[in-house]
């Protein structure tokens, strides 16, 4: 189904500085902490009038000039959740002066949308296990294809062949449906704590899919990285899952694609984000190409 047009609100300066508010009990609030070097996008995109969307942007430094082919960005799902700590660790590595990192998430104040996420993220449901909705994933690939990324082009020089991903939990698994079903998109994918086990294994018959068609020269995976990422106090399963996932497409480095698993010692599920923040900004932002 073809997406309608959207419509953009940009603000920029995310949370920025007020005079606070009143209370109930008449007492003021100080007022927000302000995130400098950063921006806001409102943002309306999908079928049927389109969902609501936020758009956290870590921005370049203004003394940094951009790179000639524009600069490479990084799209952190949940962004919520995680925009804050990506947004930390790329401003004080001077490294990463010359990247963009975006976070992609919800008009909420809370970490996680459970329900946006769930639909966004996951495959089509059958009506008895269809609460929370699910089945989002194709539209919300296509929302990130039409919408989000240009709408990040608008504003800033970016190299379109140096566009990647981080997602965790149920981002992660969409992650990996980027990477099956719509391999040119991104050319870094960072995997953290993907729900492999969903409704089945479901994302099987999509990576034998993409296996065939690299084997025979349909998909051109060179300069393609993907580390699969998992938290040594994780369940076995999670571990196991993100482990053989990564030894699956190994053999695929014959094609050009890079892969990696990395156990990250000491921590869980949620807590997992926020330790490899750096790691995943090496990933993404210093591979060498041409």
């Amino acid at each position: 189904m073809p997406l309608r047009p959207f419509a953009v609100a940009l603000l920029t300066g995310i949370l920025a500085l007020g005079a606070g508010s009143t209370g109930a009990d008449g007492r003021s609030s100080p007022p927000p902490v302000t995130l400098p070097g950063t921006a806001q996008i409102e943002l309306t995109a999908g079928p049927d009038g389109g969902r609501p969307y936020r758009l956290l942007v870590s921005e370049p430094r203004e003394e940094v000039e951009p790179p000639d082919d524009g600069y490479p960005v990084l799209f952190v799902l949940d962004g919520n959740a995680h925009f804050a700590a990506f947004h930390a660790a790329r401003r004080l590595q001077k490294r990463f002066a010359a990247t963009i990192v975006v976070g992609v998430g919800y008009p909420t104040d809370k970490p996680l949308d459970f329900e946006r996420r769930s639909y966004d993220f996951s495959p089509p449901a059958p009506p008895s296990r269809n609460d929370p909705p699910q089945g989002g994933d194709a539209a919300f690939l296509e929302t990130l294809s039409r919408h989000i990324v240009p709408a990040i082009a608008e504003r800033y020089p970016v190299d379109r062949n140096r566009l990647s991903v981080f997602g965790h939990s149920f981002g992660g698994m969409f992650a990996l449906h980027a990477l099956f079903t719509r391999p040119g998109l991104f050319s870094d994918y960072v995997v953290a704590s993907p729900s492999l086990w969903w409704q089945h294994d479901y994302l099987l018959d999509e990576e034998r899919r993409f296996v065939a068609r690299v084997k025979t020269g349909r998909v051109d995976v060179r300069d393609v990285s993907v580390l699969l990422v998992a938290g040594s106090r994780e369940t076995p399963q999670t571990i196991q899952d993100a482990r053989a996932q990564a030894k699956r497409l190994r053999p695929l480095s014959a094609h050009g694609l890079r892969t990696a698993f990395h156990l990250q010692p000491g921590e869980g599920h949620m807590s997992l984000p926020p330790a490899i923040v750096t790691r995943t900004l090496r990933q993404v932002f210093t591979a060498r190409r041409y």
